[in-house]
């Protein structure tokens, strides 16, 4: 499948890079200090969405911003050797334009940057937690990424291997394109589903990008 775009947009974690080995034992210390049981985590969505609404609906209000510092840091302090760059990622960004892409994701900036250094991504153009006022499923994080490049959201194409982000690009009126590799292909509502960014080809046209997928 072929599809035109004036400008791709990526999530990071699960997209990108995996980092959920490292996600997995921060969470876990994080919830074990705050007295959060894997009861309290079943009933939420976690993947794909800011760590402060997650901890908005496990903690009470006064204690959220303590307890977000407390997770950034854990992360942060797990990027080196818990971060693998994902299948395809590195081969595609290589072959697109710098102002034709972004990373859009629900890490912090400090979180997310620490990460794609670790993986030896170099974004001109990112969307963090930090920068919007609601986050996926939310559109707000991709339109101000469309916003950010100059672009059409129309013209915009979603790169995603979440429930969440996928919703929030439907929202935003892009063209999205799932990945497998977090949830199985029953669980992700897309206009394309891949494996992973290595089913994935470009080629930067006058215009925008040429993307062609192997469904």
């Amino acid at each position: 499948m072929k599809i035109h775009a004036e400008a791709l947009l990526f999530d990071n974690d699960g997209t990108l890079v995996s980092s959920l080995e490292s996600v997995n034992r921060c969470w876990t210390r994080w919830a074990h200090e705050y007295g959060i049981t894997a009861e309290d985590f079943a009933r939420i969505e976690l993947h794909g969405r800011p760590a402060v609404e997650i901890a908005a609906d496990l903690l009470p209000p006064a204690v959220v911003p303590e307890a977000l510092a407390r997770i950034e840091q854990l992360e942060v302090e797990d990027v080196a050797g818990g971060v693998q760059l994902l299948p395809g990622a590195a081969a595609l960004l290589d072959r697109l334009p710098a102002d034709r892409w972004a990373v859009v994701t629900s890490a912090t900036r400090r979180l997310a940057e620490a990460r794609l250094e670790e993986a030896g991504i170099r974004p001109k153009a990112m969307i963090a937690a930090d920068d919007v006022t609601r986050g996926k499923p939310d559109p707000e994080p991709y339109l101000r990424a469309a916003r950010l490049l100059g672009v059409d959201p129309a013209r915009c194409v979603v790169f995603e291997d979440a429930p969440a982000g996928l919703a929030a690009g439907r929202a935003a009126g892009m063209t999205t394109v799932a990945l497998t590799t977090t949830h199985a292909a029953s669980a992700l509502i897309a206009d394309v589903v891949v494996p992973d960014l290595s089913s994935v080809s470009a080629q930067a046209t006058v215009d925008g990008v040429e993307i062609t997928t192997a469904e």
